[in-house]
C-alpha cells in the first residue's frame, strides 16, 4: 500500500454535496482504504473569474492501485458526477486530482505527479497542512516552504 492524496473541487449543482459525496465515493476504491480527509474549503476560482467560488478538500488514500489504474478510478467518479469540459480552468461539477502519488515523480501524456499546480494552490496546501503538516514533497521540499509563495489567507474552512 501506498499513500495518495488526492484533491476535490466542485463549484457546480449543489457543490458541497458533490465533494461529500466524491469522499464517498473514494472510500469503495478498490484495493484502497481512505484514511483521512480535510475539512471542507471555499476558494476562488483560478483562470476565468465568471464562475461561483470553488469547495475543495483533500483526501489521503492508502491505495494498491498503480498510478494511472487510480487515475482511470478518480476519472471514473467524476463522469459519475456528469464532469464536463468545456473549458480549462471553467465550471466544473467535480473535479479529482492526483496530487501526490507516495514519493514518486511522475511524468506521462496522461498525468503528472506532483501536480504540476500544487505548490501555487491554496485551495490544496491549506487541506494538504491540515492532514499532513510535516509532508515532504518528492524533490525534498517541505510542504510548510510552499506557504512563503502561495499563503492560504484566501481560503474560508466552511465545514469541518
Amino acid at each position: 500500500m501506498v499513500n495518495a492524496f488526492i484533491g476535490l473541487g466542485s463549484n457546480l449543482d449543489n457543490p458541497k454535496d458533490h465533494v461529500r459525496q466524491a469522499i464517498e465515493d473514494l472510500k469503495q476504491l478498490p484495493q484502497s482504504q481512505l484514511l483521512l480527509a480535510s475539512k471542507l474549503y471555499l476558494s476562488k476560482p483560478v483562470g476565468p473569474q465568471d464562475q461561483d467560488d470553488f469547495v475543495n478538500a483533500v483526501v489521503l488514500l492508502a491505495t494498491e492501485l498503480e498510478p494511472l489504474a487510480l487515475l482511470d478510478e478518480l476519472q471514473s467518479i467524476e463522469q459519475h458526477h456528469q464532469r464536463v469540459r468545456e473549458r480549462h480552468w471553467g465550471p466544473r461539477t467535480l473535479d479529482l486530482d492526483l496530487l501526490l502519488f507516495a514519493d514518486q515523480t511522475i511524468q506521462n501524456s496522461r498525468l503528472t505527479v506532483p501536480h504540476t499546480e500544487l505548490s501555487r494552490r491554496d485551495f490544496v496546501i491549506g487541506p494538504l497542512l491540515e492532514l499532513c503538516p510535516e509532508l515532504l514533497l518528492p524533490n525534498g521540499t517541505p510542504l510548510q516552504q510552499l506557504l512563503q509563495q502561495c499563503p492560504i489567507d484566501g481560503l474560508i474552512c466552511i465545514e469541518a
